[in-house]
């Protein structure tokens, strides 16, 4: 199974921006792992949801430490149109 997904429209939340921002951190590295199916932190299950997401539509979602926080890198899963709409940079407790 190939790990190609659409990303949908890039998005992010203003506290997540900042974070990135302050931290120095490359949120274009962030997005190429998140490609790549590299979820970050998340636990095996999570990841293996992630592939199987690729091939059935779900949503994907990755997570990174920085600054001291997590932070989330969510593709939604496809609509009913058959393409994701969306993916969103954000903080956990924005969800």
């Amino acid at each position: 199974m190939a790990n190609e997904f659409e990303l949908g429209q890039l998005v992010a939340t203003p506290a997540a921006f900042r974070l990135l921002s302050e931290s120095s951190v490359d949120s274009l590295g962030l997005i190429r792992r998140h490609l790549a199916l590299d979820a970050g932190v998340l636990s095996s299950s999570d990841q293996e949801a992630n592939r199987r997401a690729v091939g059935d539509g779900g949503r994907i979602l990755s997570a990174f430490d920085v600054g001291g926080q997590r932070v989330w890198i969510i593709t939604e899963a496809v609509g009913d149109d058959g393409r994701r709409q969306s993916m969103c940079i954000l903080l956990p407790d924005e969800y």
